[in-house]
């Protein structure tokens, strides 16, 4: 993952951690200057080498070879992070400070499982579908709100974040892409939270996206549903909702 001002610009998964960073780099190139690298794996030489090719601020990951320390000592000012050593499961209280006081609480560990998950359209996601609904939704919770991510199953295309109306965040997902010529067509979207109105759904039909995760909950699920039946949606309820600030 690629992470500039606590907001994912890209994230990739790849057989290997070099391609999925050269994946995650390739969203949005422009935004990963000065970012914050965050790895699922140990961080080996070819990454590294790639890596330094990039103004970076800091990488975290649970480990790194030999070779990518040798590598990665000579980049000025990085800071790199070994989370190797993290407590696990473990992962208390996320404080905010207050007027007066502190706000305590439980974090968002949800994660996202499918079996779960209801389908409330006509259409029945396809297999492909329901991968990359999967990989979206697992994004959308590190996206801060209203979040919109347009996704196929490896790579996220498309980031909409911090809107004041979801409808917008769709937009501006879709806008970010176009400039960066990445096609919409045929990709799935995670929404953290359920869609106040159809508008988010048609703006999502209309940027070429066939299928859609958000927890529902709405008062008007019912044209929100409406909706992607008439544009031929595939359209699951995951009910839980993401709302990150």
């Amino acid at each position: 993952a690629i992470i500039k001002h606590t907001n994912p610009c890209g994230i990739a998964s790849a057989t290997t951690i070099a391609g999925s960073y050269q994946k995650a780099l390739d969203v949005d190139p422009v935004s990963a200057f000065g970012s914050v690298l965050a790895f699922n794996r140990k961080v080996d030489a070819a990454t590294a080498e790639a890596m330094s090719k990039l103004f970076v601020e800091a990488v975290v990951a649970p480990g790194y070879d030999t070779g990518a320390l040798e590598k990665l000592a000579s980049k000025k000012n990085l800071r790199l992070m070994d989370m190797s050593t993290t407590a696990g499961d473990d992962y208390g209280l996320q404080l905010k400070s207050v007027g007066g006081g502190l706000l305590a609480q439980t974090p968002d560990t949800a994660g996202a499982n499918s079996a779960e998950w209801k389908c409330v359209t006509e259409r029945q996601p396809t297999e492909a579908e329901m991968r990359g609904l999967v990989f979206a939704w697992r994004v959308t919770k590190h996206v801060k709100s209203n979040a919109i991510v347009f996704a196929h199953h490896d790579v996220v295309v498309g980031v909409g974040a911090g809107q004041m109306s979801r409808v917008d965040s769709a937009k501006l997902a879709a806008t970010k892409a176009r400039e960066l010529k990445h096609s919409l067509e045929g990709t799935v979207v995670g929404s953290d939270a359920f869609f106040p109105f159809p508008d988010g759904v048609e703006e999502i039909a209309k940027a070429g996206a066939t299928a859609i995760a958000q927890p529902g909950g709405s008062m008007r699920d019912a044209d929100v549903i409406a909706a992607a039946n008439r544009l031929g949606l595939a359209m699951v309820f995951t009910g839980v909702r993401h709302f990150r600030h």
